[in-house]
């Protein structure tokens, strides 16, 4: 029997929200990297990073109308060049080090259009896999920053499947629920906030669909929720430390795994509720729903 192991590191960098200056993306470029770097010495094979971990602009930085006054983001400011520079040097040494990374960065649309808010996958061979847009967006971004994305995001490495959801889609349960059905074994969760309730509810998909949890928070907010590592079921298997520095969760998915809350999550739960939902669902059609195509990455 072939063993199905990945070896996941999450990390917890410091996110600029000033992209103004180019200084802040260079900084946190070079963390990204520096975290890659210590992600490959520990064995994972895919590094995840926090939402916005280039940049996260600020809403009331990016404000057309100056910074005490919300109003439609100014996305000029945006150094796009030393953003792309950044990415693809991510990209580089993703290809260097075998490694795959998820990170966040906005992705422009042209000057006429507002930005997706976008999660960037890359493969251990340095070509950008995919790119998952943001679909549900906070009230401020909808109304000032940012075009919401259309389709799920899935991609599979060495036989794993994983989906991505961003931060407030957290509060989103069809977004899990879609990719339950679309048989992911790891949810990528990347946030830019201060909250606490965000990772309970990270914990609980965990526990109702059965797939593993990556939560990506930002350094500066980890000593409320650091980032880490959920397991099917529900528990906490590796976590950053609390201190609001870099740092990062690493562990093993492994779809043999033999702990008895990965076990009962896995091999009974999941396909006991698919099973029941489809019975429902048979009874009541109104209780299933067709789901968008997702942008599925082999």
């Amino acid at each position: 029997m072939v063993v199905k192991t990945l070896r996941l590191a999450v990390a917890q960098s410091a996110v600029p929200e000033d992209p103004t200056d180019p200084r802040n993306l260079r900084t946190s470029g070079a963390q990204i990297r520096a975290l890659m770097r210590e992600a490959s010495r520990a064995g994972a094979r895919l590094v995840q990073f926090p939402e916005g971990a280039i940049t996260y602009p600020g809403k009331y930085v990016m404000s057309s109308a100056g910074p005490s006054t919300l109003a439609e983001a100014d996305w000029a400011r945006m150094p796009w060049g030393v953003l792309e520079e950044e990415k693809e040097s991510i990209a580089a040494l993703a290809g260097d080090l075998g490694l795959w990374v998820a990170f966040g960065a906005p992705n422009p649309l042209g000057a006429a259009l507002r930005p997706h808010n976008s999660v960037h996958v890359v493969r251990d061979t340095g070509e950008f896999a995919l790119r998952y847009d943001k679909r549900m967006l906070s009230h401020t971004e909808a109304s000032f920053m940012y075009t919401p994305g259309t389709a799920p995001g899935v991609f599979v490495i060495d036989g794993i499947r994983f989906g991505i959801a961003v931060c407030i889609e957290a509060h989103f349960p069809e977004l899990f629920a879609e990719y339950e059905r679309l048989d992911v074994d790891c949810v990528l969760l990347p946030v830019m906030v201060d909250d606490a309730m965000r990772a309970v509810i990270a914990q609980a998909y965990a526990a109702l669909y059965g797939y593993w949890i990556g939560y990506a928070v930002p350094a500066q907010y980890s000593a409320t929720v650091p980032s880490g590592i959920v397991a099917p079921g529900g528990r906490w298997l590796a976590r950053c430390p609390g201190d609001n520095r870099p740092a990062l969760a690493v562990t093993d998915i492994d779809l043999d795994a033999s702990d008895s809350d990965i076990h009962v999550s896995l091999r009974y739960a999941r396909p006991w509720r698919r099973a029941a939902r489809t019975e429902l669902a048979g009874r009541n059609p109104a209780f299933g729903g067709a789901h968008d195509c997702a942008k599925t990455v082999l």
